[in-house]
């Protein structure tokens, strides 16, 4: 396989292909268990999603594909998640989340190719407004 691109039609199909939206009703027992599970007990919490909540709402569509894409790289890694946030995540959202695969990049790795996928998010609320812009990196060698 050195040498070989892993990068196949398929997966050049999907580039820049805008997915969703995937629609989430944000609940405060949802807001709660995050909270939990991260182990703040700001009473804040309660009321308005943490900053890491975003990357608890998955967009299957687009995770589904990159994910199950029939390539030879099995392991998977999330090398990076950057974040920006332009409005509040709060209990009573609907948040609907669109998301496209931007680029793809192979390099040579110690055990074989390595391909970085780079990803987009886009969360809006039920006003219209984008709340939070997510740009990711998941990793399969």
């Amino acid at each position: 396989m050195a040498g070989e691109s892993v990068i196949t039609e398929e997966l050049n199909s999907l580039l820049n292909v805008e997915l969703g939206p995937e629609v989430y009703e944000i609940e405060k027992g949802m807001l709660k268990k995050f909270a939990e599970a991260i182990e703040d007990p700001n009473p804040r919490w309660l009321k308005e999603a943490p900053p890491t909540f975003p990357a608890a709402l998955v967009p299957k569509a687009l995770l589904n594909k990159l994910f199950n894409i029939d390539i030879p790289l099995k392991r998977l890694l999330n090398g990076t998640s950057d974040l920006e946030y332009l409005q509040p995540i709060k209990a009573g959202d609907v948040i609907s989340i669109t998301a496209k695969l931007t680029r793809l990049r192979q390099v040579a790795g110690a055990e074989g190719p390595t391909l970085f996928m780079f990803t987009e998010m886009t969360y809006t609320n039920q006003r219209g407004e984008v709340a939070v812009k997510g740009k990711n990196t998941y990793i399969k060698y």
